[in-house]
């Protein structure tokens, strides 16, 4: 089996050392510069890996994906997209070999998209599918996306894990452009009317993301049930913003209903009634969050639904309504899972008085 990885670049010289060892694995690496002022192109050369500078203009991503696609010799087997700020843990190339099926046409792996501040625990994960034979070309300026050209069939290869490490000095100034064009070439492509509306709260342009949102919601296409409920948070956050908590609350709990086996909507809810001075309202939502013991396998979950936000919102609650006892073992356990946090230390003494004196 040949299996090539490809990437496209730019001004990401700190990376290549880190991203090579990583994909070694492979028979060969393939890079398209796209114009880097740095030293990153010689790093790669250095390295072995075949690299062709091409400037983009004007930029798409899914121009040079294909670009960076286009360089892979045609007797390749498996094409592995990764970027520079990423990295798989080792065996990886083992894995495929050992389980492929021979139907698959492409592969999905877990993706560690994000971090907690130790660097090392996995905080957002999902699965991905980069990995692919051929038969398959890159499609919108942003986010962009594998189509495939045929029939295609997934294959989970369980064990390929792959890191997320990005660099956030880099800015994300070029999205909202290229997204406006990507809804613009295809206004019912749901996934990017989405992540429009999305990148519109993102800038605190809430109107326009709730109009965006909206549009989301009634395309025919717009039927899984993660994202749509996705979509009526970020509405629901947006509404907050905006001053009208009645129609904030509505949507969160239309989110519920849509995804019920979602935390996230229960505790931006909670969040919400927090604000207000709801505390039996919060504690109501919470502990329906808590039912739900296992994140989606989707790019939508989201760490604040499973760090110690959560329990540390409802101890401060159950202490406002004088459950000292439920205060206590809430905090402990945010502070199982934000050990460092000075000010949960200081507020586990404190729930703990209250509870000695109540029982006194």
């Amino acid at each position: 089996m040949k299996i090539c990885v490809y990437a496209i670049t730019k001004n990401e010289s700190k990376h290549v050392k880190r991203w090579y060892e990583s994909m070694k694995e492979a028979d060969e690496i393939y890079v398209l510069d796209t114009g880097s002022t740095d030293d990153t192109v010689q790093k790669l050369k250095d390295l072995g890996v075949h690299v062709v500078t091409k400037v983009i203009k004007p930029w798409r991503f899914d121009k040079a994906r294909n670009e960076s696609l286009n360089l892979v010799p045609s007797d390749t087997d498996l094409y592995v997209c990764t970027d520079l700020d990423e990295v798989f843990d080792k065996g990886w190339r083992k894995l495929i070999e050992d389980n492929i099926k021979e139907n698959t046409t492409r592969v999905k792996y877990l993706y560690n998209w994000s971090f907690k501040e130790d660097g090392v625990t996995p905080a957002t994960t999902f699965y991905l599918d980069k990995i692919h034979t051929k038969g398959y070309h890159w499609n919108h300026p942003v986010h962009e996306v594998l189509y495939p050209e045929g029939n295609e069939c997934f294959q989970l290869i369980e064990g390929i894990v792959l890191n997320h490490h990005p660099d956030y000095s880099k800015s994300r100034g070029s999205y909202l452009p290229l997204l406006e064009l990507s809804v613009e070439e295809d206004p019912d492509d749901d996934r990017n009317v989405h992540y429009l509306g999305r990148e519109y709260m993102y800038y605190n342009r809430n109107e326009d993301a709730i109009k965006m949102l909206h549009k989301h919601l009634k395309l025919p296409r717009a039927t899984w049930k993660d994202e749509r409920c996705a979509s009526m948070r970020y509405m629901a956050r947006c509404y907050h913003r905006l001053g009208f908590d009645e129609e904030a609350e509505m949507w969160f709990k239309k989110a519920e209903e849509e995804a019920p086996y979602l935390r996230e909507s229960y505790i931006e809810l909670a969040g919400l009634y927090n604000e207000l001075k709801m505390p039996e309202k919060v504690l109501e939502e919470l502990d329906k969050a808590f039912k739900i013991k296992d994140k989606s396998e989707s790019y939508l979950n989201e760490e604040f639904a499973w760090d110690s936000y959560p329990y540390d919102l409802y101890a401060i609650n159950a202490y406002n309504l004088g459950k000292y006892k439920q205060a206590v073992l809430y905090n402990q356990k945010a502070m199982e899972l934000n050990p460092n946090d000075e000010r949960l230390k200081g507020n586990q003494k404190y729930y703990e008085e209250a509870l000695k004196k109540a029982n006194e």
